[in-house]
C-alpha cells in the first residue's frame, strides 16, 4: 500500500491524480479501468475539499493499494462526518430543473466502482472504492 497526504484543498487535486494514477500503472492497471478510478477520485477529492472541513482547513491521506484482482483507494479525513453511500441516488427521470442540487458525483462513483463503502472511525471519515482490474 502506498500513501499520500496532502491538503484538502482543490489545488492539490493534480498532486493527488498524480500520485493515484503512478500506482496505478505500477500495478498495471488497464487504461480504461484507470480512467473510471480517475473519475472518481476527482469526485470525492473534490467534495473532501469542498465540504469536509470548515475555514480553518486539514488533510486528506489518500491510499493505494492491489485488492483481490484490482485495486483499492482510499480516501481519509478528520472533517465533519458524512457518508456519501447513504445518499439516496437522484431521480434521473426528473428533469434538470426539477432535481436538487449534488449527489450525481456519488452516483456516478458508484457506477463505475465495484464496491464504495464508507466508516466513520477515530474521528476519521473512510472512503473506500474498489475495481476489478483483470489483471491479477
Amino acid at each position: 500500500m502506498q500513501a499520500i497526504t496532502v491538503k484538502a484543498e482543490v489545488a492539490a487535486l493534480d498532486r493527488v491524480t498524480d500520485f493515484v494514477n503512478e500506482v496505478l500503472e505500477a500495478l498495471g492497471c488497464p487504461m480504461k479501468t484507470l480512467m473510471q478510478i480517475d473519475l472518481a477520485v476527482e469526485e470525492i477529492f473534490v467534495n473532501i475539499a469542498s465540504y469536509a472541513y470548515g475555514p480553518e482547513g486539514g488533510d486528506a491521506v489518500i491510499r493505494v493499494s492491489a485488492a483481490d484482482g484490482g485495486v483499492r483507494v482510499a480516501f481519509e479525513d478528520r472533517g465533519i462526518p458524512f457518508d456519501p453511500t447513504a445518499r439516496e441516488d437522484p431521480d434521473r427521470t426528473a428533469g434538470a430543473e426539477e432535481r436538487p442540487i449534488g449527489g450525481l458525483g456519488i452516483f456516478l462513483t458508484k457506477k463505475l466502482m465495484d464496491a464504495v463503502a464508507y466508516e466513520y472511525r477515530n474521528g476519521m471519515n473512510i472512503l473506500t472504492i474498489e475495481k476489478k482490474t483483470g489483471t491479477g
